[in-house]
């Protein structure tokens, strides 16, 4: 575990270092959009957020290949994960700056899934009645599409000054947990990359959020939000569609169904957000992917919550989800249960204090009014 903790300081700490330069670069090189009606900002803030991830990603691989444990993650896969980051990365600072058609990002995301194809990241089989081995052209396929599911939904969630870097980050932990608990104390060697890429991810998102928490100073644009959604899905698939459940399940049966819906309960918040906008869209005769205010955020916003509080809710919301499920794949289902409770709770008495104070001061206005 310390040499994982150190991996994500490190990236947290190289992070914070290099994402007031990247700033600074994005300024100068216009890598910034004019205020538009749906943004929640007031002043122009630049993006290119991505950059700084991916150079802390690479500096923090430089060092920790040397270490012992997590030096042993180093493999063609994680190779693979690394070049296609790269890729998603660099065309995500082209959008930000010269705003790229969708048509365009889904083939660069196509292809950004190809490179993960070509170095062996691909669904092998289902956990489903133990196992169920897929065609390798089926299995390229639900890589491509689940890839391209991942990567936009945490572009869609990123609507709010350090909402999407908090949640990557919460998804990361669930994620790091049940693949480290795999890796090291059940002793699947498989699962040491996710372990390893997570820990990563984990760090870069709490280097990156004191920059981009309400009020942001930059975005992560789509040149972060692609490449964190790349890692996640890449990490996801390595972890759920190459493990064997069989092997698993010798230790605990609860454990054999997890791998199949983790990726989905971590991710539950950004693709259900994803979900409900696709459908409203279509519902309306719009493109899906025409812009709107009508996001969870947006909507928790209009309830009198604060940026601030809106982040931190669909924090607890991400880990109501995602942190349940782990537990119940290794300890007493009535664990996980009074988790989700606790922290569902905690998330409900925020809002109703948001919406008790909004009340007052809309009451207090109403009475200065009349006076």
């Amino acid at each position: 575990m310390r040499e994982y903790l150190l991996t994500a300081a490190l990236a947290a700490i190289f992070c914070f270092m290099l994402t007031p330069l990247v700033r600074q670069l994005a300024m100068i090189s216009g890598a910034f959009i004019e205020l538009r009606s749906r943004d929640m900002h007031t002043d122009i803030t630049p993006r290119w957020g991505g950059l700084a991830m991916w150079g802390s990603l690479s500096v923090t691989f430089l060092i920790v290949g040397h270490l012992n444990l997590v030096g042993a993650a180093f493999d063609r896969e994680l190779t693979g994960i690394f070049l296609a980051g790269t890729f998603i990365m660099v065309l995500g600072m082209l959008d930000d700056r010269f705003d790229l058609d969708s048509l365009t990002k889904f083939a660069g995301q196509t292809l950004a899934a190809g490179i993960l194809l070509l170095y062996g990241v691909q669904i092998l089989w289902l956990p489903i009645n133990g196992i169920l081995t897929i065609p390798s052209n089926i299995g390229a396929l639900l890589t491509v599409i689940f890839v391209m599911l991942v990567i936009n939904a945490v572009n869609f969630v990123d609507g709010l000054d350090g909402l999407a870097s908090g949640i990557v980050a919460v998804c990361a932990m669930a994620f790091f947990a049940f693949s480290y608990i795999l890796a090291v104390d059940n002793g699947f060697s498989r699962a040491g990359a996710p372990s390893l890429v997570m820990a990563i991810v984990v760090g870069l998102c709490i280097g990156f959020l004191p920059h981009n928490y309400h009020p942001a100073k930059i975005f992560m644009g789509d040149s972060g939000a692609m490449f964190l959604g790349l890692l996640l899905s890449a990490s996801a698939i390595t972890l759920t569609g190459q493990i064997d459940v069989n092997a698993i399940s010798n230790q605990n049966s609860r454990s054999t169904f997890v791998p199949l819906i983790l990726p989905f309960t971590v991710l539950a918040i950004p693709l259900l957000d994803l979900g409900m906008a696709i459908v409203r869209r279509l519902r309306a005769g719009r493109s899906p992917f025409a812009a709107d205010r009508e996001h969870l955020h947006h909507r928790l916003l209009r309830m009198g919550n604060s940026q601030r509080e809106v982040a931190i809710i669909m924090y607890l919301w991400t880990a109501m989800f995602a942190f349940p499920t782990v537990i119940a794949a290794f300890y007493p289902l009535w664990i996980s249960v009074v988790v989700a409770l606790v922290i569902a709770s905690a998330s409900l008495v925020l809002i109703r204090r948001s919406y008790v104070k909004s009340r007052r001061s809309s009451t207090a206005r109403e009475m200065a009014t009349h006076e």
